[in-house]
């Protein structure tokens, strides 16, 4: 690809920090063979600033009125993501999005935002394991899996904290190819292969 690709991670009150942080260093870090950036990332955000878990405070690139277009949309987990406040401009920004972009994708209990915003209704989709439960039950028309990575396509969900790392490997790896993930695999220098 000549061009990068353009990626929106979401931040809201509450987000669980490594849900955001994991897939934007990926996704910020990453260089296609000839070294060119891969994927130009920025973070979203209903307000200019966000409290995020544990009291820290970020500046989002853009607010959600602001977002510029964008191929994949982001959207991680935390407190904030299983037990909402303000969730109305949050829903309809994931439902306009999801016919924007090429790729929707959840992080750990970000699914709980896909799934209030009716985007999982019908299909299969995971979350954080000690939340699967609770998941099945708070939205029986979604069957809810025990997997780290969940790829509908056009909609990925990622189960786990952690596991923001991975959905950014999956993404490196399905739009710049298997070398591309090895080589950000081995700069994490993590239990990635």
């Amino acid at each position: 690809m000549s061009q990068p690709m353009t990626a929106g991670v979401l931040l809201f009150h509450e987000v669980e920090v490594l849900d955001f942080a994991g897939p934007f260093e990926v996704l910020t870090r990453s260089t296609d063979e000839a070294g060119r950036p891969c994927f130009q990332a920025f973070m979203l955000g209903p307000t200019p600033e966000v409290e995020c878990m544990d009291r820290l405070v970020v500046r989002p690139h853009f607010t959600l009125e602001e977002a510029p277009d964008m191929d994949i949309l982001v959207v991680p987990g935390g407190p904030g993501a299983r037990v909402p406040e303000n969730l109305e401009p949050m829903l309809s920004f994931l439902k306009m999005q999801a016919e924007r972009v090429k790729v929707l994708a959840s992080v750990c209990t970000g699914s709980y935002w896909l799934a209030r915003a009716g985007l999982l209704d019908g299909l299969s989709a995971t979350t954080h394991p000690m939340r699967l439960r609770n998941f099945a039950a708070a939205f029986p028309s979604i069957k809810v899996v025990h997997e780290k990575i969940v790829d509908l396509g056009n909609i990925i969900t990622a189960g786990g904290v952690a596991s923001g790392v991975d959905l950014g490997l999956h993404l490196l790896e399905r739009f710049y190819g298997e070398e591309v993930r090895k080589r950000e695999a081995v700069r994490l220098d993590g239990p990635w292969k």
